[in-house]
């Protein structure tokens, strides 16, 4: 079974900055050991699998029958040193971890199932009633007002401004057999300066919408988190979808943080420009969808 065709953008905050009782449960994660990021991506599925599998079915994956937590789930963990970070920009201390939150996750992701989706297709895919279902989500949703999941996810493709918030230099790319990954790490100072600059720049320059939202949005998550984070876009799955020559071609970085310069220069046939070669980059991997 292939690895879902997701991309992450994730936060990792220092261990030492959460509070009791979370902090001694995380502790004990990291300890028994986290999960290994080359297999984020199947220890998702394979966790949301299984409460599928259960005897009687899990609506969301980390609850029992009841709907009781079980736990605080899996972690990744990164090491402060692993960060490129600008001179204004702290890091750590180590260790700094990364809660999949995937039961939260998943309950943000049913509840926009249940709104989008033709009520033949609910009715299939769920194993209690549709109004059960919203209630159960929605609650679990709710539960999350105090704080912010530590993972957002896209699948078939990358949204666009999450580029802002990376250095295009720091690509790292691991191509071994069945061991392909290309991320980015980051300093939370160093991805929100950058988000907050090109969201006023992308204001002036195109209004509020688009773009402009996601970018305005993405500031206000990264707000949530301890300031001494830091922050890894990832593009998980989606690698299995590219050959060598794909990412040699792949200059999405460099294009997104050269469109803000352009913006701000207000030129704007170089925006076109750049847009244009984003567009016909990733437009031939998110048409895989419609052929899914």
């Amino acid at each position: 079974m292939p690895e879902p065709f997701v991309a992450y953008l994730r936060v990792y905050e220092p261990l030492s900055s959460f509070d009791a009782p979370l902090h001694e449960e995380l502790a004990a994660v990291v300890e028994r050991g986290p999960v290994d990021p080359f297999d984020a991506g199947l220890r998702e599925q394979d966790v949301w699998l299984r409460s599928q599998l259960a005897a009687p079915p899990r609506l969301l994956p980390g609850e029992n029958a009841d709907g009781e937590v079980q736990g605080v789930g899996d972690v990744l963990v990164l090491d402060p040193k692993e960060v490129p970070s600008g001179p204004a920009a702290t890091v750590g201390p180590g260790p700094l971890v990364c809660p999949l939150d995937l039961r939260g996750r998943s309950a943000a992701a049913l509840v926009g199932f249940l709104g989008d989706s033709e009520l033949p297709l609910r009715t299939a895919a769920l194993t209690v009633p549709v109004e059960q279902a919203k209630v159960r989500a929605s609650a679990v949703v709710s539960e999350l007002a105090g704080g912010a999941v530590h993972v957002l996810s896209s699948t078939w493709t990358v949204p666009l401004p999450w580029f802002v918030l990376v250095d295009p230099e720091e690509r790292c790319v691991f191509t071994e057999p069945d061991r392909r990954r290309v991320c980015w790490r980051v300093a939370m100072a160093d991805a929100r300066r950058r988000v907050a600059r090109a969201h006023s720049i992308a204001r002036q320059s195109i209004g509020d919408d688009g773009p402009t939202r996601i970018l305005r949005e993405t500031g206000r998550w990264l707000e949530r988190f301890h300031p001494h984070s830091a922050v890894e876009l990832d593009y998980g799955g989606l690698v299995q979808l590219m050959t060598t020559s794909d990412l040699d071609a792949d200059t999405s970085a460099e294009d997104v943080h050269a469109i803000v310069d352009a913006m701000e220069a207000d030129d704007a046939e170089e925006v076109a420009t750049r847009y244009e070669a984003l567009r016909d980059f990733w437009a031939e991997f998110a048409s895989r969808e419609r052929h899914n």
